[in-house]
């Protein structure tokens, strides 16, 4: 599962904690109970441009008296997941994307990124300047998380359960990672969840626990004390199974078998419990076919509107 489907999942199912975690004050300002997921596709020069997709587009209402410096009642917030090191291609592309969400919609739009592996100062605003000599033409601002500039420990013994599950891409001191890693999961067995969101913040968990091979033998020391008996039972998961079966067997249908239980997990997110013959269905996808899925569900209306065959979405 690439970095991105990940993220979008996360942040989808987990939208109001994602704001309430690293930007509290801006969320007191939104009604996150009347959420709605827009399309993200972008056209370049239409008919015959190049085509191309913005991560995670939400409209979002705003509360009485919150109006941003206009009369609208609404507000996008647009979320950017990037995983580079770097921030030069992404923040090239940021203001053009502004301006194509802002002419399309006529609404207010908060820019927001959430960078994997930079981490500036942590969470702030982030500026795009352009110059010509010594003429300033354009300056562009966005909100930004860098996880790791923030610290581990502390989010990882927090209340909000998607930042429990994102302390591991934070800064973590060496002797405390298997610590961490096997507390997260402890904490999230534990948390007043569903078995999807459980499953969700678990695989990341998971995924992104930088353990080396010393701390991988303290990890799993660790899960075998009486102290985390539940964690070893929620490393069974059928990602995790499948991922063992796969390496064992030199094939990619552990691989496989998690990005579909992802996918589907998405598509409950949005639409509730989904009948047995979808999951039949996503597991006859390709890779692509998936991916493809994944990019629509935010913008759909129905099942039906996802692309898959009519005999599933019907049901």
């Amino acid at each position: 599962m690439d970095h991105d489907q990940r993220f979008k999942t996360l942040i989808l199912t987990f939208f109001d904690q994602f704001l309430l975690l690293f930007f509290e004050d801006w969320a007191a300002r939104l009604d996150l109970s009347g959420v709605e997921w827009l399309d993200t596709e972008l056209f370049h020069d239409p008919p015959d441009g190049s085509r191309h997709a913005l991560d995670m587009v939400a409209q979002v209402p705003l509360v009485d008296g919150a109006e941003p410096g206009a009369s609208a009642s609404l507000l996008l917030v647009h979320v950017e997941i990037e995983a580079s090191d770097r921030t030069t291609q992404l923040t090239s592309r940021l203001p053009y994307y502004y301006h194509f969400l802002r002419d399309k919609y006529g609404l207010p739009v908060l820019p927001i990124v959430l960078y994997l592996k930079v981490g500036f100062k942590g969470i702030g605003v982030h500026q795009c300047v352009e110059t010509v000599w010594e003429l300033e033409v354009s300056r562009f601002q966005y909100l930004y998380v860098g996880l790791p500039g923030l610290d581990g420990v502390e989010y990882a013994k927090g209340d909000n359960w998607l930042g429990v599950a994102l302390s591991v891409l934070m800064k973590i001191p060496p002797d405390r990672v298997a610590w961490l890693g096997a507390e997260a999961l402890r904490r999230l067995t534990e948390a007043p969840l569903s078995e999807q969101e459980r499953f969700l913040l678990g695989e990341c968990v998971q995924a992104y626990l930088p353990l080396d091979e010393e701390q991988q033998v303290q990890f799993e020391s660790l899960l075998q004390s009486g102290t985390y008996t539940e964690v070893r039972a929620m490393n069974q998961t059928m990602y995790e199974k499948g991922r063992q079966e796969g390496r064992q067997e030199g094939r990619q249908e552990g691989r496989q078998e998690g990005q579909v239980e992802l996918i589907a997990s998405l598509i409950e997110a949005r639409f509730g419990p989904i009948p047995d013959q979808v999951r039949r269905d996503l597991k006859r996808l390709s890779a692509e076919d998936l991916r493809q899925v994944a990019i629509k569900i935010p913008a759909a209306g129905s099942l039906a509107d996802l692309g898959l065959p009519a005999s599933s979405a019907e049901r």
